[in-house]
């Protein structure tokens, strides 16, 4: 899995697998693109505004949590 971010264009993606020939993208907003593939697993998920939805809430903290052993990973995104 990899978060990019490009801040020309104020666009973050989260890519989670490698896309193949067949990808469907779904805008679920004006904001957010996801795209899957032809069996419904998701390609990646598209921020547009990324600077408004991903940094200026939390000033860009990005929290890694297991859920099952309770480590926690810190990362701050930088504008």
């Amino acid at each position: 899995m990899k978060l990019t971010f490009d801040p020309k264009y104020n666009i973050a993606y989260l890519k989670i697998s490698e896309k193949s020939n067949a990808v469907n993208t779904v805008q679920v907003s004006d904001e957010l693109n996801v795209d899957l593939a032809p069996d419904g697993s998701v390609y990646g998920i598209e921020f547009m505004n990324a600077n408004e939805q991903l940094i200026s809430q939390d000033g860009g903290k990005l929290v890694f949590l297991n859920n099952e052993s309770g480590i926690e990973k810190e990362m701050v995104m930088q504008s």
